[in-house]
């Protein structure tokens, strides 16, 4: 029998992501999930009524999934000036005085910022701590760097927090850098853990503002068509703010959280095991754990110098046993672990951990997964196969960091960086995210540029080392069904086919024949999570 709930999506060209069946161009929903899949509307009608919606020619796709994001600091950095593509310290200036002018809702002083990219600038120009306070010499300003792993701050934001003399006086800390001139004096710019130095002193934002940020985050992902998002590292309090919003109706996203690996959080979680959400909303099933830092701030952990800094090979941010020790508290507890490693030596170090344990007797790693997998050793590229590991992969970063990734690495390293590919010919199950607000959270973005490999005016011509290019049909299983997979989630979703939920994105062209350069004009039409509209265009008839 039909019920009320039932509504046929017609007029459509659909890419279902299912081998059995992989076009057509009606769906029928029916109660949150899909009922049937076919070639027209009278293909899934059983004669009876339902609503029937003309999609008008547009394209629809199973919900794209963003498979390694931050969720609520993507809600936290729309409130926040934005520093991106800000291309001289100059430009930095101005936009934090255009961002005070006319949108500063601070209460505590602070004035924030995100994005600041010195690779973007005039290569003699550097960030530091003098030039902020020219601009601002009594206000504490605060401005996390593109890649998150590096933060800049003027005199009176380290008054405030640390003490300046102190700072002087003191030695990096662990998994840290503090900056300094030649004659020793703090620059302003912390790297790594010694951001903490700063950040743990910073007034946190009320629970009304938190919220607001949330608000801000999730309508955002919707109206780029995300239905599933994996955050990639949640404390308690974020995990209660979710459950409030899903108690209250106001949580368009499904999301699966991995729980920070050194926090309560990780601890409540390897005591009481994983938690699936009745709603089905939200999935704790993964620890992230971090082993280095980023390219752009040289702290991610190489097996040779910087080519751009002899003597520096980045950061390891722990000890072997006692990373192993960490990964298999999780996985006694059911959990899987996920950690970022960006270098070749921390990439190295997390694949021999995860062999190590994955040795022992009895010892199970449910599909393991490296958020980032950036550089890597030839060797270990074929590692990720044999092993079984999950590489949750950027495609932004790769087209983001060519203009300046060969001065950090050299050219004989680029071979096995952001080797999409070559993961994929070794066997790796892909799983395609943002990083956001690392990158913009927009996965048609990310789509554009694992097909292109190149930046969105078409550079370079061909694209940067076009072998690495995905089929457009690959790049969409990584945003769908290998995204889907990496949270054990692929009998739910990730296509579409009858039986799995309704998470649909509908999209105002075709993703799989518009020319590369048009990608980018593709518009999201709407957004369904369980059948129900998440996001819609004016003009899309499904009310």
């Amino acid at each position: 029998m039909s019920t009320s709930t039932d509504r046929i999506l017609h007029n459509a060209r659909i890419y279902t992501v299912d081998d059995r069946h992989p076009t057509a161009s009606a769906v029928r929903i029916r109660n949150g999930r899909i009922l049937r899949v076919g070639g027209d509307a009278a293909a899934v009608s059983e004669g009876t009524n339902a609503r029937r919606i003309d999609a008008g020619g547009c394209t629809i796709v199973p919900g794209l999934i963003d498979a390694h994001a931050h969720l609520h600091e993507l809600g936290q950095t729309l409130c926040r000036a934005d520093l991106t593509g800000a291309d001289s310290l100059q430009a930095v200036v101005e936009t934090l005085r255009r961002f005070v002018e006319e949108r500063d809702l601070s209460p505590d002083g602070w004035l924030r910022g995100h994005g600041w990219d010195e690779t973007d600038w005039p290569s003699s120009e550097r960030p530091s701590r003098d030039r902020l306070d020219a601009a601002f010499p009594d206000r504490p300003v605060w401005l996390v760097r593109t890649d998150v792993h590096a933060g800049w701050a003027n005199t009176a934001a380290l008054e405030a927090t640390v003490g300046l003399d102190r700072l002087r006086r003191m030695n990096d800390p662990d998994g840290g850098r503090i900056q300094r001139t030649t004659d020793g004096r703090p620059t302003g710019i912390l790297i790594d853990e010694a951001m903490t130095l700063v950040t743990d002193a910073i007034p946190p934002p009320s629970d009304e503002r938190q919220a607001r940020h949330l608000r801000m985050a999730l309508r955002h992902a919707a109206r780029h068509g995300l239905t599933g998002l994996h955050d990639a590292g949640v404390t308690l309090d974020k995990l209660r703010r979710f459950r409030q919003f899903i108690d209250d109706g106001t949580f368009p996203l499904r999301v699966y959280a991995m729980v920070e690996g050194q926090s309560d959080a990780f601890d409540h979680f390897c005591e009481h095991g994983p938690y699936h959400d009745p709603s089905g909303r939200l999935l704790v099933e993964s620890a992230k754990f971090f082993a280095d830092g980023a390219l752009g701030s040289r702290g991610a952990a190489l097996l040779d110098d910087y080519a751009d800094e002899a003597g520096n090979r980045g950061l390891l941010l722990h000890d072997p046993a006692e990373f192993r020790a960490r990964v298999r508290t999780a996985a006694e507890a059911g959990l899987q672990v996920n950690t970022h490693a960006i270098g070749d030596r921390a990439n190295r170090f997390v694949l021999d951990a995860y062999e190590t344990v994955m040795s022992a007797p009895g010892m199970e790693l449910r599909r393991p997964r490296i958020e980032h997998a950036q550089v890597l050793a030839s060797r270990d590229v074929q590692r990720f196969g044999e092993q079984d590991v999950i590489a949750s992969v950027q495609p932004l970063h790769a087209t983001s960091d060519m203009g300046w990734v060969e001065s950090r690495l050299g050219p004989d390293r680029l071979a096995g960086a952001y080797a999409w590919k070559r993961l994929q010919k070794a066997g790796a199950p892909l799983a395609f995210g943002s990083d956001a607000p690392v990158e913009s959270v927009d996965p048609l973005q990310g789509f554009h540029a694992a097909v292109s490999r190149q930046d969105a005016d078409g550079r370079p011509a061909g694209g940067w080392h076009p072998s690495e290019r995905l089929s457009r049909a690959e790049a969409l299983y990584g945003y769908t069904r290998g995204a889907a997979y990496a949270a054990f989630m692929e009998d739910e979703v990730g296509s579409i086919t009858p039986g799995k939920r309704a998470d649909l994105t509908v999209l105002s062209q075709d993703i799989m024949q518009v020319p590369v350069e048009d990608l980018l004009d593709i518009k999201v039409v709407a957004t369904y999570l369980d059948g129900t509209i998440m996001h819609a265009s004016p003009d899309w008839p499904d009310p």
